[in-house]
């Protein structure tokens, strides 16, 4: 579970902001909304507005580009110019990215801080959860001339295995721009077991959706996993859609492609054999997507198809690039909430009503919200004013953004303003109660006819 994540000079971020999934001890409502972890209470859902350009899907790249960070061992390509804009200062300043979090029931602490494209500091604690002292697994700190120090817990100093271990990572591996999170995860040390639980998290747990993400593992998903097919097809033909049938098209890889151009099957293997997965995904030149496996020694091509009733019930299988933006959108939720009802999965989710219709984006928040027995965590971004309900969302589970003066994105909670339980929130969103809604110009004044050249 995210317990808390912190940017500070980060895209349309300037001062240090915090997102946070600890609820607040006053408020009574939904209970079965909070997980809790060793007397540590973390809320499962949570939703952030703005008006278009306040920086609420800022928050969710920043998140992003820190798993990509991680995962990838390099500084992202959208990460190295994305200092907030307005800052005074001609020299670089300090960018911070950190995020406390929960994995295999142990809590941690990583955090980050970059300047000029180096990492100066990067740093994984054991959380106290602000009860108890945090407890150190390592802090690597650089300085402006390269050079790299690290500290690791006081048990890895004593033992001399593990300082040969640290003379090799400083001496060939450690770069200023590449963070060592996953290296160090990889390393069969006894002290560093917290490590790999910690790398996990960001590998495994954390699942990040955006506007354009598509469904392309979709189809093995359900080649392999007879009930998670079944569940997907109950899902997508109960929202009443049109969709009849899912089915994955399976053929092997020289069938799909034809054997006449070796070079190209050559080059898909060999990216296949070099995945951690043993998969990959594409688009094909008319936008339909599908999964390359490698199975049993040997190489599929994986195809999603839905069926449509038609004409004297007729059922026709189409291609995903023949679907609505809508149906697209749905199916790339399939496995989220699949997920989040039975894993202590994290989805984070940009624009999570686009394309979709309000009343159905309702029921899927609503029926997430109203399942006491969920174990993942979820939480969006949305101009979906609809889902503004105290029936469906704890006080402290909505956030607002909102432009200050300075250009800067301010973050804060529903939770700040100490509404009553009863009190319609939709409405006093709308009416700017809580701002975080677009000031508009007043549009009966512009003679857009003044422009006609014609």
């Amino acid at each position: 579970m995210i317990i808390r994540f912190v940017i500070e000079n980060m895209f349309s971020f300037g001062d240090r902001k915090e997102f946070t999934s600890i609820p607040n001890g006053r408020l009574k409502t939904l209970e079965h909304h909070k997980y809790k972890y060793d007397g540590f209470d973390i809320l499962k859902i949570g939703a952030v507005y703005g008006a278009n350009g306040a920086g609420k899907s800022n928050l969710i790249k920043s998140l992003e580009l820190l798993k990509k960070l991680i995962v990838n061992e390099k500084i992202p390509y959208r990460l190295k110019d994305s200092e907030f804009k307005f800052n005074n200062s001609e020299k670089s300043q300090d960018q911070l990215i950190a995020i406390e979090f929960i994995q295999d029931n142990m809590p941690f602490y990583y955090g980050i801080i970059l300047n000029n494209n180096i990492i100066k500091t990067e740093e994984l604690y054991l959380s106290g959860l602000g009860k108890d002292k945090d407890q150190l697994i390592y802090e690597r700190k650089t300085d402006f001339q390269e050079k790299t120090t690290i500290t690791f817990l006081e048990e890895f100093e004593k033992d001399e295995k593990s300082q040969v271990l640290k003379s090799i990572l400083l001496e060939e591996f450690v770069k200023p721009n590449e963070p060592i999170l996953k290296w160090l995860s990889n390393r069969d040390n006894i002290f560093l077991g917290n490590v790999k639980i910690a790398y996990k998290w960001f590998e495994k747990t954390l699942q990040i959706i955006t506007p354009n993400s598509k469904p392309a593992a979709l189809a093995h998903q359900m080649d392999i996993d007879q009930d998670f097919k079944k569940y997907a097809k109950d899902l997508m033909c109960s929202l009443n859609i049109g969709i009849s049938e899912l089915r994955s098209e399976k053929k092997r890889i020289k069938e799909f492609f034809g054997e006449n151009d070796e070079k190209t099957l050559d080059e898909l293997i060999k990216k296949i054999e070099d995945s951690p997965q043993k998969m990959i995904g594409l688009e094909n030149n008319i936008g339909n997507e599908f999964v390359i496996v490698k199975e049993d020694d040997d190489f599929w091509v994986k195809t999603l198809k839905v069926g449509h009733s038609g004409k004297n019930d007729q059922s026709v299988l189409f291609n995903l690039n023949e679907e609505s933006d809508g149906t697209v959108r749905l199916l790339d939720f399939v496995p989220a909430f699949k997920n989040l009802i039975s894993s202590e999965k994290v989805y984070v989710i940009d624009e999570f009503e686009r394309s979709i219709h309000p009343l159905l984006i309702k029921e899927l928040v609503k029926k997430f919200s109203f399942d006491n027995e969920t174990k993942g965590q979820l939480i969006f971004t949305t101009h979906e004013s609809n889902l503004l309900d105290q029936e469906i969302f704890r006080q402290d589970e909505i956030w607002f953004t909102e432009k200050n003066k300075e250009g800067s994105t301010d973050l804060y909670s529903l939770n700040d303003f100490k509404e009553h339980k009863t009190i319609d929130i939709q409405r006093g969103y709308l009416n700017g109660r809580y701002g975080s809604i677009p000031f508009l110009g007043n549009l009966q004044d512009l003679n857009w006819h003044n422009y006609d050249t014609n």
